[in-house]
């Protein structure tokens, strides 16, 4: 019980700072990953991977799978509500002053100052995630995982080309799986 709180808490808090959506929920996804058993960073790296190929925001896919890894249905279930109601509660806030909230100088200026420290949060965590993905750590040492390695390079490679930058980006979800389950086995 005390465990499905804590979990509550910390997605409560997750859904009332990561302004931004998803990518702004990582850096305070890393910091559960690192303060509690729910999930480790590879499952957190292997989360946003199938939350970018899959419906819905990062967070709330690691919300649900954290609950239901904690606590079973309910446990999923509350830490996804915990994870969403700070933004219900904000949006309706908002749209009960929107008038207000539009041209008001202090609003304007707090946005002003949130936008570069949310960049610099998703910058932070973009670097961890590369480190997971692309490094193993042994004997306290990083070394490279080379078929990422290969596979990061060929997709930015490929990348480059105009003809394939316009192909639809579930195509590159559905190649980069195949290409996963291949080199995985």
């Amino acid at each position: 019980m005390m465990q499905t709180l804590t979990l509550m808490l910390e997605f409560f808090k997750t859904g009332l700072f990561a302004i931004g959506g998803g990518p702004a929920t990582i850096p305070f996804l890393m910091e559960m990953a690192e303060k509690h058993p729910w999930f480790t960073m590879q499952e957190l790296s292997d989360m946003i991977a199938i939350s970018e190929s899959t419906p819905g925001p990062i967070g709330l896919n690691m919300a649900t799978f954290a609950g239901f890894k904690t606590s079973g249905i309910m446990g999923g279930i509350l830490a996804t509500l915990a994870l969403v109601v700070p933004s219900i509660i904000i949006i309706v806030i908002i749209a009960k002053f929107l008038d207000g909230f539009q041209e008001n100088r202090v609003v304007k200026a707090v946005f002003w100052g949130i936008r570069p420290a949310v960049t610099a949060l998703i910058a932070a965590a973009v670097i961890n995630l590369i480190q997971v993905s692309l490094f193993t750590e042994e004997a306290g040492k990083l070394l490279p995982r080379y078929k990422s390695w290969i596979l990061c390079i060929l997709v930015f490679g490929l990348l480059q080309w105009k003809k394939l930058k316009k192909m639809h980006p579930a195509m590159w979800f559905l190649i980069a799986a195949i290409v996963g389950i291949v080199f995985r086995f």
